[in-house]
């Protein structure tokens, strides 16, 4: 008896077009579980703008134009945009690395109102992934609260449970740059997995990965090569050698199944909004760890801690498809 697969879930990606967002949405594109119907760009590496340029970009490599990219918010609900982080993610967000022009325009209207249309679209099945400050997320649920009715779960890439911080001592770069927005999202009435500094710190590529990257005979795979050489150069610094953490796309990896979180309690978390030290930090309530992190009953957040097997090798499998 022949089995019928199961269709591709429809899945939105938010994101702020940096490097490791290039790999993630590249992992999505090669990823046969989900079907990319839109990608929104928010501040953060880059200004919004500059993101969905770069993914524009990055989508005619990957012959991919089918896939609508709305630019979101440039400014977090509180404050303004800082500018992002060019000694990072090169002034232009891909590693200063000029890609081929896609020659496309951005979907007309906002990523708010691409989000809140595709999911309307699929209803009931819609995935969303978020890899940058969630601005536009949270402006979709004032927008339209009901939003959490038609969405099946949303990931998150962000925070730090018992890690410490990447741009403060306790505040990681997506969920500070927009604390009041993160605070919003995930205290809304749907299911998020929170894929934390934590286990993002623990996947790493290594310069040999991007060397194989660069000597792809595919088309889009020797440009991430050659995006991901600045960010390497930045984590000297952090793991005194030439490499980088895979953030995005462990996000990216746990959201379609490629990467299965092995411990991952639910739990309350909150966001610290105010204008202390602590701001951006994720309060995650993980006082059940001496019993074996058991699920606090009510809670929304499961906060990945651990996973079963390292990323790289199936990044780079899907990655050298492109």
């Amino acid at each position: 008896m022949s089995q019928t697969c199961a269709p591709p879930a429809p899945l939105y990606l938010d994101c702020d077009t940096g490097v490791d967002d290039a790999l993630a949405l590249a992992y999505l594109l090669a990823s046969p579980e989900i079907d990319l119907v839109g990608v929104g760009t928010v501040h953060g590496n880059v200004d919004a703008p500059q993101g969905a340029t770069n993914t524009l970009d990055l989508l005619a490599l990957a012959g991919r134009d089918d896939v609508p990219v709305a630019v979101g918010a440039h400014d977090p609900l509180a404050g303004s945009y800082d500018g992002g982080v060019p000694h990072v993610h090169g002034r232009n967000g891909v590693g200063d690395v000029v890609l081929p022009a896609s020659g496309r325009s951005p979907a007309a209207g906002t990523a708010v109102d691409l989000l809140l249309r595709l999911s309307h679209e699929h209803a009931g099945r819609l995935r969303v992934v978020a890899v940058g400050p969630l601005t536009n997320l949270a402006l979709a649920l004032r927008a339209d609260p009901t939003l959490t009715k038609r969405v099946v779960d949303v990931t998150v890439m962000g925070g730090a449970a018992l890690h410490p911080g990447n741009v403060t001592p306790v505040g990681e770069a997506n969920i500070a740059n927009d604390p009041e927005a993160a605070a919003e999202v995930l205290s809304a009435d749907w299911d998020v997995t929170l894929v934390p500094l934590d286990v993002t710190m623990a996947h790493l590529l290594e310069e040999t990965d991007r060397k194989t990257l660069l000597e792809a005979g595919t088309t889009l795979a020797p440009w991430l090569g050659e995006v991901l050489d600045l960010y390497f150069g930045f984590h000297v610094p952090t793991f005194g050698r030439r490499c980088s953490a895979l953030h995005d796309p462990l996000a990216a990896a746990v959201a379609v199944g490629g990467v299965t979180p092995t411990l991952a309690p639910r739990v309350p978390v909150v966001v610290d909004t105010t204008d202390g030290p602590g701001r951006g930090q994720t309060v995650c309530d993980l006082r059940g760890r001496y019993a074996g992190y058991p699920d606090v009953p009510g809670a929304r957040t499961r906060v990945v801690l651990a996973t079963d097997a390292p990323l790289t090798p199936q990044l780079l499998e899907r990655l050298l498809t492109l």
